[in-house]
């Protein structure tokens, strides 16, 4: 299976990055690639076993989904992987560096759609995620 990294360097400190990174009331402020779309709702239960869940629209009302993972590993503040309801995975990681934490991403493609345009729509989220973090 293919692997696309996407990542990003966020003028903050490593704690500040992960709880922007997983609590559902900062993941619905950033959660999307376009501002054509939104993250209307958000759950994190972050523990092995526990569910992740972010409903992704279209802010029309002409498409939506939600996006739902299981997570199979946390290491806290630094690292996580959770499996998708196709069978695919992602990890996330934090590296801090002094007032910085870079934060990478690298999951497993689908089928469906170019590589390209899945690491563009994945980065975009990272990219939206950076900037609400650190004007937050």
């Amino acid at each position: 299976m293919t692997k696309i990294s996407v990542q990003t360097i966020v003028a903050s400190d490593a704690r500040k990055a992960w709880q922007y990174y997983t609590q559902p009331e900062h993941i619905t402020k950033w959660n999307f690639a376009s501002d054509d779309w939104h993250c209307p709702s958000a759950s994190n239960d972050l523990r092995v076993g526990g569910k992740y869940n972010a409903r992704m629209e279209a802010k029309d009302g002409s498409w939506g989904f939600d996006f739902e993972a299981i997570y199979s590993n946390i290491d806290n503040g630094k690292s996580f992987t959770y499996v998708m309801g196709d069978g695919r995975a992602a990890d996330v990681v934090f590296e801090g560096q002094g007032n910085n934490t870079a934060v990478t991403v690298t999951f497993d493609a689908e089928d469906e759609n170019p590589a390209e345009m899945q690491q563009a729509g994945w980065q975009a989220i990272l990219d939206n995620y950076k900037k609400y973090t650190e004007a937050n």
